[in-house]
């Protein structure tokens, strides 16, 4: 549960891929950090976690949101120091950069670059899909928006088509680059 102490708010944004299994653990490395966390889930995610949701809002203190409020309710997280978007899959990363926003997490994602919000992706595919020539085009639109992609030797390394679980996601390497960016420093 984050403290009154707390005075920075990360927005973790997450896609479905096997790394979103390990999200709790993120979010308490997160708090340890001195974050406010506010999580954000795709559709897809949201199902896959849907037993674990009201225990992930407990440890955040916030609503999981993975829907659009509806025109006139509040918003019910506080304005975002920076946003992680991890584990970012081919889809969300592509929706992302073409500006596709039928998704709350990748409106959300499109949002900060707007409001220049420190934000941080690390994109989670395999190698055969990261082929596609449309991801390395979308990389390269939210680079040049001012995204920090962990990817490749900076960060994920996609391995083979066909493993469910990727033998490691580098979490440790994403909070690090967020906690680095200095307008999320309190």
């Amino acid at each position: 549960m984050t403290t009154n102490m707390t005075t920075k708010t990360l927005y973790l944004l997450c896609s479905a891929a096997p790394p979103v299994f390990d999200v709790a653990h993120v979010v308490e490395d997160a708090q340890a950090r001195g974050w406010d966390v506010c999580l954000g889930l795709t559709p897809t995610a949201a199902h896959w976690l849907s037993g674990s949701l009201d225990g992930l809002a407990a440890l955040t203190g916030h609503a999981v949101r993975w829907q659009y409020k509806l025109p006139g309710e509040p918003d019910v997280w506080p304005p975002a120091d920076a946003l992680l978007f991890a584990p970012a899959t081919f889809n969300s990363v592509n929706a992302w950069a073409l500006g596709l926003t039928d998704r709350f997490v990748v409106g959300v994602a499109a949002e900060a670059i707007g409001k220049g919000t420190p934000v941080v992706a690390m994109p989670c595919t395999n190698s055969a899909i990261a082929a596609h020539p449309q991801f390395d085009q979308s990389l390269a639109v939210l680079r040049t928006a001012g995204v920090e992609l962990l990817y490749g030797e900076s960060g994920f390394t996609p391995g083979p088509a066909g493993l469910d679980t990727p033998p490691h996601f580098p979490w440790q390497l994403a909070l690090d680059a967020v906690d680095r960016h200095p307008t999320a420093q309190a």
